[in-house]
């Protein structure tokens, strides 16, 4: 298994494990936003500073996750395991390169939004470090963002 900095060209490889791993929420009210993504979508944001990591496994792709990098942030979504993989550490494996890459960039932060109708998916951030900073609604849906320092605050 590795994880490898994705390009334009992996964008069906990330999308086809986005929409496994999300396919659990189309029932949700209202559904996950990244069951409307398409391969052509994801394809444009990865030309316009969107980056992606993939997880590889025997050469397919098993997991995936999306972020952007600022001066001071780096923010990430869409993480997703396909659902066969999971409780493998895999989302665990992407969060620490997330953590190597803000690191390197001296970026002092990783944050993401999360549902709150998703307990387990805050539950794992919080066991990463992860706090919840506040909690607002996005398209009508009650979400905290969740953030990492990454370097200790000096008092």
């Amino acid at each position: 298994m590795n994880i490898i900095e994705a390009t334009e060209q992996d964008a069906a490889a990330i999308h086809l494990v986005m929409i496994a791993a999300f396919r659990e929420y189309e029932k949700a009210l209202p559904p996950s936003s990244a069951l409307d993504e398409t391969v052509l979508s994801i394809h444009k944001q990865l030309l316009n500073g969107e980056q992606a990591l993939l997880v590889i496994e025997n050469s397919q792709p098993i997991g995936v996750v999306r972020y952007t990098l600022q001066s001071n942030v780096l923010s990430f979504f869409r993480l997703s395991v396909l659902p066969e993989k999971r409780g493998q550490g895999i989302a665990t494996l992407l969060l620490n390169e997330l953590k190597t890459i803000a690191i390197k960039a001296a970026v002092p932060f990783l944050q993401c939004k999360v549902r709150v109708s998703v307990p387990k998916n805050i539950a794992l951030y919080q066991s990463l470090g992860y706090s919840i900073k506040e909690e607002q609604m996005s398209r009508g849906i009650p979400i905290v963002l969740m953030e990492k320092p990454l370097f200790p605050t000096i008092t």
